[in-house]
């Protein structure tokens, strides 16, 4: 049922995301003015990851549930109190120092950016720079929501996020330009991530409190476990990074290029698995509290064949009808047919990223549950600093399709090997099944894309090609996963199968 929640709400907000960057493209389309709107993004993202902010379940989940079952309330009620007002405070302290310094760092970061256009970065990302108040700050509230099993903000808020970018390009981009977007961006953040949390707790019973302690031994128990994620590089994390970074390199407009093309495929990559993840570890951790290890593993197991089983073959319909679907998304206004071939062929190279990109986020959790934070922080730090030539060679050698291109090959590696050391170190998840799933997945995925090439080739419009191919490809998947499909991939196909008969009676 979690699963389930976390899944829709994931998909609703990839689907907002998708209707945010329509409004993008159509106001801004892939001009000078939408490459520094991406890139103002490229500090406060740091700092989110500096701060963990966008990992705050994941360090702060275990050891919150491991407090009220060993110490009690009381001990979990002061935790939680000591990490949010230390959080807070050291957020509010390190905005206001990157918001003085947001030039120099931009010129720092953007050195090939034109001087307006690096006038214009600094200004956006002053104005976007507070909203890590909210995510943080709102981040530990959540987390602790839901080791109560209270998942409902940590649903909504990625929504509200996104609708406040929309509701900002629509209302305020004709005046203000991509400042329009970026004050929506200001206003989700503190309304969706933020006051929903409060309000739940508030409706909840969950106590809030601010105490500012960063010497506190259970403050510094906290920081040890999120240590990894603070100190560590993930790809998933850099990857966008890089794009943005070497972007800058690939001509005008390759951020924007870069970045339109990465919303549509972080579409499957969510529904497949990020919901997945966030929906597992409590479970996945509780396995471990309980000392049931080999069930933990073959839970991980069966959910690591279900889901990247999935997200092979969704990956193959991204990759068969990226061009309709880029061209019915976003060529409108400043977009421009031009923009629609460069989009769609990044398209086509992002897709092969979305088995490791999910792969990476399941596998994950098999050391978070068991509160094994450094191996995998260790690892992914070093195949991030790794990839940096890689992404160098083939930007240079191929522009933004290269860059695509260098993050599709680092997830894939980055999965391969975190798979290889979680089976190493704790004894699972077994990886021939695995390795089965993801051929049988393989086939059935290039015959169903090759199915709908074919059949959106035969008409002209974005519409009825993408409603042909997408029919073709149904057509051969569906039955296909009966047929090649193993039995992970069939039951997780029943059970959404099951959810929406009873939805519909």
């Amino acid at each position: 049922m979690v699963a389930a929640l976390l899944a829709g709400s994931v998909l609703a907000s990839r689907v907002l995301g998708w209707a945010r960057e329509v409004v993008l493209a159509g106001k801004l389309g892939t001009t000078p003015e939408a490459d520094a709107y991406r890139a103002a993004f490229q500090i406060p993202d740091i700092l989110n990851h500096l701060l963990a902010g966008g990992a705050f379940a994941v360090a702060f989940i275990p050891i919150y549930s491991r407090f009220r079952e060993t110490r009690g309330d009381e001990a979990a009620t002061r935790l939680l109190a000591t990490v949010l007002g230390t959080m807070t405070l050291l957020t509010l302290i390190v905005t206001g120092v990157l918001w003085a310094w947001a030039e120099p760092l931009v010129a720092l970061l953007f050195g090939e950016f034109s001087p307006d256009k690096q006038a214009l970065t600094v200004r956006l990302t002053r104005i976007v720079l507070p909203a890590q108040i909210g995510f943080v700050t709102g981040g530990v509230i959540r987390a602790a929501l839901m080791a109560d099993d209270r998942f409902w903000t940590q649903a909504a808020g990625p929504l509200v996020y996104n609708a406040g970018i929309i509701a900002g390009g629509l209302l305020l981009a004709t005046e203000l330009g991509a400042e329009g977007f970026a004050w929506g961006a200001l206003a989700g953040a503190l309304l969706g991530p933020l006051l929903l949390p409060v309000f739940d707790a508030a409706h909840s019973g969950l106590r809030l409190g601010f105490r500012v302690a960063p010497l506190d031994r259970d403050f510094g128990a906290y920081l040890w476990r999120a240590a990894p994620l603070i100190l560590g590089l993930s790809v998933l994390t850099v990857d966008e990074w890089y794009d943005r970074y070497f972007g800058q390199f690939a001509g005008e407009g390759a951020i924007a290029q870069l970045g339109y093309a990465r919303i549509v495929m972080l579409v499957p990559v969510a529904f497949a698995g990020q919901a997945v993840a966030t929906a597992a570890l409590p479970a996945l951790s509780q396995l471990w509290s309980q000392r049931r290890g080999a069930e933990l593993n073959r839970a991980l197991l069966g959910t690591l064949r279900a889901a990247v089983g999935l997200a092979v073959v969704m990956a193959g319909a991204l990759v068969a009808l990226a061009e309709p679907v880029v061209e019915l998304l976003y060529q409108r206004g400043a977009f421009t047919a031009h923009d629609t071939v460069r989009v769609a062929s990044l398209l086509r190279v992002f897709g092969f990223a979305v088995p490791g990109m999910v792969a990476l986020q399941i596998a994950g959790r098999g050391f978070f549950a068991r509160e094994d934070m450094w191996r995998p922080m260790l690892l992914g730090t070093a195949v991030a600093l790794a990839a940096i030539p890689l992404y160098v060679w083939l930007g240079r050698a191929h522009g933004a399709e290269g860059l695509a291109a260098a993050g599709a090959l680092t997830m894939t590696a980055n999965a391969s090997l975190l798979l290889g050391l979680l089976r190493r170190v704790h004894g699972g998840p077994a990886l021939a099944p695995l390795a089965g799933t993801l051929a049988r997945a393989g086939l059935l995925a290039c015959l169903a894309g090759a199915a709908a090439h074919f059949a959106a080739g035969t008409a002209e419009a974005a519409l009825p090609r993408l409603l042909l191919g997408g029919a073709a490809f149904a057509t051969v998947a569906s039955p296909g996963i009966y047929v090649l499909g193993d039995e992970a991939m069939r039951e997780a196909v029943s059970r959404v199968l099951a959810r929406l008969r009873r939805r519909r009676d």
